[in-house]
């Protein structure tokens, strides 16, 4: 509970410097009066507007990235999982790479449904892959499977791109990972399959915990293994193919902010899920701010400052001891 008013505070905290930092900064007086529906001056109601999508992007962002990393460590049992360990980052680029070649995509929001479709078929042919065989999509043959597939499709995406010098321009625009670009409309359209995602992915808590135990006590304890973890596998795609489709693809978060909960809070799903999405949001947010200011009035993409945090977080987390084992 404490831990949770923590987290809470360093959110409110982060979107707050999100709204008063950056190339114009924006004073005490002047962010107040904005979020109560005062009297702001038109220049600065503009940039807080637009500052206003970007936090919220961000917070949503983060939110997914973390509790889809959280989860996908649950039902693969790998402490080095993340949304990649799936093959869905390089599912999406491959796609977007395909979009760009043979179909002309050119604008951001098509890149966005090329990543979107890319991401759901990379993961559904991972999991029907390691179905196949004796014993189904064990944790141990979908990694080995999505390790696989993304090897296979980063050398498609690679030839693609050294054939067609404009492809690998354009992929730049979407590769680096950005929250700049999303507008209102479509964190609208992006809101329902998030918190749909979210909904499954939360409440399949009590079944990620009895994955811990292992495939055979998890059935003994009643669960149906296959179809639960096919289900969870199904919201996590949910929510990591919305956000490559909304921001491209962001590393490290789904990996850093399951493993510092867990320092936290310890390795009870229930807990963990919603603390890894609560940080991984403040986390993106702070990043996002970071870029923001480092360099005025000249901006570092998101997807680069989330690493260069991130790294130091994590290394001192390892050293420290507190990378705590499934």
């Amino acid at each position: 509970m404490v831990l949770s008013l923590l987290l809470g505070l360093l959110l409110a905290v982060a979107a707050l410097a999100s709204f008063a930092l950056g190339a114009r900064p924006i004073s005490p007086g002047t962010l107040v009066g904005y979020l109560v529906g005062g009297q702001v001056a038109e220049a600065d109601a503009a940039v807080l507007t637009q500052r206003a999508v970007r936090t919220l992007t961000a917070g949503v962002v983060g939110a997914g990235l973390g509790l889809a990393g959280a989860g996908l460590q649950g039902i693969t049992r790998n402490p080095l999982g993340d949304p990649g360990i799936l093959g869905i980052n390089a599912g999406a680029a491959c796609a977007v790479v395909a979009g760009i070649t043979f179909f002309a995509a050119d604008s951001t929001a098509v890149f966005a449904l090329w990543a979107f479709i890319g991401a759901v078929a990379s993961a559904l042919a991972v999991y029907a892959l390691a179905s196949l065989g004796t014993g189904g999509a064990t944790p141990i043959k979908l990694a080995l499977m999505g390790a696989a597939l993304t090897a296979g499709l980063g050398a498609v995406t690679s030839a693609i791109i050294l054939t067609n010098q404009n492809t690998l321009d354009n992929l730049r625009r979407w590769q680096i990972g950005t929250v700049a670009g999303a507008s209102l409309p479509d964190l609208a359209v992006a809101a329902p399959l998030l918190a749909l995602g979210a909904i499954i992915v939360l409440t399949g808590a009590k079944t990620i915990n009895s994955f811990a135990l292992g495939d055979d006590m998890a059935a003994s304890l009643g669960e149906n293994v296959a179809a639960r973890r096919l289900v969870i596998t199904g919201g996590i795609t949910l929510l990591v193919g919305t956000v490559l489709a909304l921001t491209g693809p962001i590393a490290f978060l789904g990996l850093l902010a399951p493993h510092a909960m867990r320092a936290l809070a310890g390795a009870d799903y229930r807990a963990l899920l919603p603390l890894s999405a609560l940080f991984g949001a403040a986390l993106l947010i702070l990043a996002d701010t970071a870029g923001r200011v480092i360099a005025p009035p000249q901006e570092i993409q998101v997807g680069v400052m989330m690493v260069a945090l991130g790294v130091p977080v994590f290394i001192y987390l390892v050293r420290r001891g507190k990378a705590v084992n499934l």
